[in-house]
């Protein structure tokens, strides 16, 4: 067993800098409070600053490096003002979703109490669920920091959708022990596949394979959706919703959808994991416009390295750090309720700083309550 993980640290562009950096003390915290040895960071440059000033969205050999921790950490990459010649912005964290197989998009989508709520249907304040997003191919297998867009002069531009049997074989898998896990812990256990296969021959084979592997899990409930009725669903009954399976570009827009529900990006964590290594970053963007001041939401970074942690103790079968995971979530939801977490995206008064510094407050006081 592995008793101090090693962790690629990414840093980034913009918020990315102060919400990574939040993250880590929490992380840090969270796992000294339950007596766990911290991680070895080791940082890696990338992003758009790299980019601007060097040439290469990433350091020489980084995405090499990134693979030798346990799991990657990322604060956020890309600056609008900062683009190639194209147009589309700087990605290298595409490349390392692609290099490492990160197949599995976990968006977890949870309402706290006194956090803001888009819905007045007082069902809406039990949402929780996982939005489970291929995050290899689909249509972002053709996003263009790959290059395997076909252009064809200046009249037009094809993107291929790719779904193959290998990838969504595991990614079913991956969707069916999660439903699992989550039925254990008390939820509903339910999975939706959800796609377009009534009309996109690539969609009717993502439901396929999602029904042969169902036999596999005769334990869990299954039900299907098309992406434009599921998107109405999580308008209308979001509370229904346990996990969701789907397709590159649909979990992309799902899952923001559903941030919005329960207060917005800033509360939008994300791990994309594959078979050997993890990547754990909020979902949001760099936000240049309130970079360095102190304004952003450092909870979406938080609650990643909850799910961060999460994993590492099941890859390392390292309990504290899986302790560490549930104390992070428990400060957050203690947070909340009790009105100490006010984040200034909500409309709230506190800046990164101050809520950072409350919750490694409440991750004192949750732990010695425990």
């Amino acid at each position: 067993m592995k008793t101090q993980p090693r962790i690629a640290l990414i840093k980034g562009d913009g918020i990315g800098i102060d919400v990574s950096e939040a993250a880590i003390r929490v992380v840090d915290a969270a796992l000294d409070a339950v007596g766990a040895p911290l991680p070895d960071y080791f940082e890696i440059r990338a992003g758009a600053t790299c980019y601007a000033e060097t040439g290469a969205d990433i350091e020489p050999g980084g995405e090499e490096r990134a693979g030798e921790g346990d799991a990657i950490f990322l604060g956020a990459i890309g600056l609008p003002s900062i683009r190639h010649a194209d147009g589309t912005e700087i990605s290298p964290h595409l490349r390392l979703r692609d290099r490492y197989q990160l197949y599995a998009g976990m968006r977890p989508v949870r309402a706290y109490p006194n956090a803001p709520q888009r819905l007045a249907d007082p069902r809406a304040k039990g949402i929780d669920m996982v939005i489970l997003r291929e995050s290899t191919e689909g249509l972002f297998y053709s996003a263009a920091v790959h290059g395997r867009a076909k252009v064809v002069g200046d009249e037009a531009v094809y993107d291929t959708l790719r779904i193959s049997r290998s990838v969504t074989e595991r990614l079913h898998r991956f969707a069916f022990r999660l439903a699992r896990k989550r039925k254990a812990r008390g939820r509903s256990g339910r999975l939706t596949c959800v796609d377009k296969a009534n009309v996109f021959a690539s969609l009717a084979f993502f439901r396929k394979i999602f029904d042969e592997i169902r036999s596999e899990f005769p334990d869990v409930e299954v039900s299907h959706s098309y992406v434009d009725a599921q998107a109405l669903d999580l308008i209308r009954k979001p509370w229904e919703a346990d996990v969701l399976v789907t397709e590159n570009m649909f979990g992309d827009i799902l899952s923001d959808l559903a941030g919005g529900l329960v207060g917005g990006m800033g509360m939008a964590a994300c791990g994309e994991i594959g078979d050997e290594i993890g990547l754990f970053q909020p979902a949001h963007g760099s936000a240049p416009d309130i970079m360095g001041q102190d304004k952003a939401n450092p909870l979406a970074a938080i609650l990643s390295g909850a799910l961060m942690l999460d994993y590492l103790g099941e890859k390392l079968d390292a309990p504290g750090c899986s302790r560490a995971s549930v104390l992070i979530e428990a400060a957050v939801e203690a947070g909340f309720a009790e009105n100490r977490l006010r984040p200034m995206e909500f409309g709230g008064d506190m800046g990164t700083e101050a809520v950072t510094e409350e919750l490694l407050r409440l991750v004192e006081r949750v732990d010695a309550a425990a």
